[in-house]
């Protein structure tokens, strides 16, 4: 089994979680970073488990989910106004089911597999995401092989 890592990083983005009491119900931004973790049986023809400059539109999806982007929950319920304030060009609003950073690690997990079945032919897997809002929070999503959430 071969594993290796790719870090992306800078990702400024606002956020906010409504459910919460404190604070972070607030509209509120960091610089996001992902790091995902890769697993193959076999390295490809240049000995790697995934060649990095491979990436190109996988960073296209990532500037255009995050970069300057306001990511509310999609059951919000203030989701009309962050629509109107979208429609204005106030905002740029991406709705996720949970903008925290574990439902982030989650949906990002999803979509690296995605990428990987297409690129890859399935012998890449994406098994573990972590997404950093600063340098003291994460959140990590992890499944193994199978999908089954570890």
């Amino acid at each position: 089994m071969f594993i290796s890592t790719k870090k992306f990083i800078g990702f400024p983005c606002a956020h906010r979680q409504w459910r919460d009491t404190g604070h972070c119900k607030f509209i509120h931004g960091y610089s996001r970073e992902f790091t995902f973790w890769f697993k193959a049986f076999a390295l490809d023809d240049k000995s790697w488990v995934m060649d990095f400059g491979g990436f190109k539109e996988f960073k296209i999806f990532l500037d255009d989910t995050f970069d300057h982007s306001c990511l509310i929950n999609s059951d919000d319920p203030e989701l009309d106004l962050f629509h109107d304030m979208d429609k204005k060009g106030i905002i740029k609003l991406r709705i996720l089911d949970n903008v925290g950073m574990e439902g982030t690690s989650q949906f990002l997990h999803k979509k690296m597999n995605e990428f990987l079945t297409q690129k890859t032919n399935g012998r890449v897997w994406c098994f573990r995401v972590e997404t950093r809002e600063n340098e003291k929070n994460s959140g990590i999503y992890e499944e193994d092989h199978k999908g089954n959430a570890v």
